[in-house]
């Protein structure tokens, strides 16, 4: 590949003909049953510990019923799964890779923190577009288990900084196919992979602001790639950089041309009302895949949107890192989802985050 002449940069999207969603499935704790898109998910935990002694183990049976979900919800047996693609925020990934025991597909192992989602429906797509028939891509986290690794046990009951955002407990699946299953089916047309970008920013309450510059580099080079523009999407869905993340991708789109405000929205700051105090909205590697598996998959198989570009972002830190005063490494990748090729893009008024405080 040869760089682009008009901004030197070398091209990193890559173009599928046949990565077509067969099914999706969310399952989500009982915070994000009280949000906004509560009634959008395929199934909600009574409890936070999902009837198991401890929040990993609850964490660990979401990503089994995901898949299983999934994988019925596409009337397949477990042996007609190639792949399963995913990763959690715990360490070692434990709540993906024990999940998968119970199958008998081949299991690779993702880890882009809140980007994972989207780097698992980028790895799949390449694989059904040439390589296997079924892939399942997921990515789930639990605020429980997340919290106490990353922050601070929960018993202590700290106070939590406004800049913050709340980790939403849940997992989304894909199960991506070969084959359009029925007429007009949503398919991944295209991906571009992110390139890791660190700003400096030390503050672990203030993610948002950590990778809003990974999102916007991503999103540039998409648009670099492709020759195509804002006006060609109904929807521009960033993975959980919040409120506050969300208004500076906004600002830095605009000193390189892009205007956001028409068709931009996060699904962080999608998911609960502010009377939930989750103050910046939510994040975590559950966020942008339990939207995508509901509302957005909802839209593009009615016909309500066409065109969507699914921009997973993640901040590649650790608690060690932190501790040992390193700066927030973010990463962003892109994946186009088509709805309906023959189709221009419609009106859809997304400013306010799928749903308003005062239409709930």
């Amino acid at each position: 590949m040869t760089k682009n002449l008009e901004t030197g940069m070398r091209p990193r999207t890559i173009r599928f003909e046949n990565a077509y969603f067969s099914e999706g499935f969310s399952i989500v704790g009982p915070k994000e049953l009280r949000g906004k898109l509560g009634d959008r998910f395929d199934f909600a935990l009574l409890n936070d510990r999902f009837d198991q002694k401890t929040f990993e183990k609850a964490e660990r049976k979401m990503f089994e019923t995901a898949i299983d979900g999934v994988v019925s919800k596409s009337k397949l047996l477990p042996i007609d799964v190639d792949a399963i693609l995913g990763g959690d925020l715990l360490n070692q990934i434990i709540s993906a890779s024990y999940s998968a025991r119970k199958s008998p597909a081949s299991f690779l192992g993702l880890y882009n923190a809140c980007g994972t989602y989207a780097e698992s429906l980028l790895i799949g797509a390449a694989m059904v577009n040439k390589y296997y028939k079924n892939v399942v891509c997921l990515s789930g986290s639990h605020f429980s288990s997340a919290e106490r690794q990353y922050r601070y046990p929960l018993e202590l009951g700290v106070l939590r900084s406004p800049m913050t955002q709340w980790t939403c407990t849940g997992v989304g699946a894909t199960l991506l196919t070969d084959t359009e299953i029925r007429p007009n089916s949503p398919r991944v047309t295209a991906g571009t992979a992110g390139r890791v970008i660190d700003f400096g920013i030390k503050d672990v309450n203030n993610m948002g602001a950590a990778m809003a510059p990974a999102a916007c580099d991503t999103l540039r080079q998409f648009f670099a790639d492709t020759g195509k523009t804002v006006d060609d999407y109904d929807l521009i869905l960033t993975g959980d950089l919040g409120k506050l993340g969300k208004e500076i991708l906004m600002d830095l789109a605009a000193q390189e041309g892009i205007d956001l405000s028409k068709n931009y929205a996060d699904c962080g700051a999608a998911l609960y009302f502010e009377r939930q105090k989750t103050y910046q909205g939510g994040s975590g590697a559950a966020c942008s895949a339990i939207v995508t598996n509901s509302i957005i998959l909802d839209s593009l198989r009615d016909g309500s949107m066409k065109n969507v570009l699914l921009i997973g972002t993640g901040a590649l830190m650790s608690p060690v890192s932190a501790f040992q005063g390193e700066s927030i490494a973010a990463i962003a990748h892109l994946v186009e989802i088509t709805g309906n090729v023959d189709e221009s893009p419609v009106e859809v008024e997304n400013n306010e985050d799928f749903k308003s405080e005062e239409n709930k």
